[in-house]
């Protein structure tokens, strides 16, 4: 019943949202205002207290996340991206990444870009930088990659591997 209250004002906020801007630019604050309701009733995820540590997946496109070791305030996570589209095609890249809110400062060596993380998927800039480029074999890029959460399991984080046995996630990452 109170997750039903709550979708109902979410409904109605919605509603006086959409009633209330003009066409003057304002969809992107009531949009903001939204999502902040949405937190507030507990209906959407906050990006900035979701967890990141864990296995990412769509398709064959794989990420793991962990915390970097010695990292003083835990804000500084182990990153490890493959992707694996089969004869010469495919991309494989470990770095570290800084959160920030629901920008996620990744650094692949001298790829580096902020990419977004909304509670429940991490998703990639269409457009990065061409240091990134020589992360990738063939015509795959990492461009516009995105991935959902398929386990909060450090341990499974752990076991994800390249396709030449390399550990994605390691602490010599970065």
């Amino acid at each position: 019943m109170i997750r039903r209250g709550a979708l109902l004002s979410l409904m109605m906020l919605t509603a006086a949202c959409s009633a209330s801007h003009g066409g003057d630019g304002s969809e992107n604050a009531a949009g903001e205002q939204l999502e902040r309701a949405g937190i507030a009733a507990g209906l959407v995820a906050d990006p900035a207290a979701a967890p990141l540590d864990g296995i990412w997946s769509r398709d064959t496109d794989r990420m793991c996340i962990l915390p970097r070791l010695g990292d003083s305030d835990g804000s500084t996570r182990r990153i490890g991206v493959v992707l694996d589209y089969g004869e010469g095609q495919g991309c494989v890249a470990r770095g570290t990444l800084k959160r920030r809110g629901a920008q996620l400062n990744v650094a692949f060596g001298d790829c580096r870009f902020a990419a977004r993380f909304d509670g429940e998927s991490i998703q990639f800039p269409a457009a990065l930088p061409n240091a990134c480029e020589r992360l990738c074999t063939g015509r795959a890029t990492m461009s516009a990659l995105i991935v959902e959460r398929i386990s909060t399991s450090t341990a499974e984080a752990r076991t994800l591997r390249s396709g030449d046995g390399g550990a994605m996630c390691d602490d010599r990452a970065g």
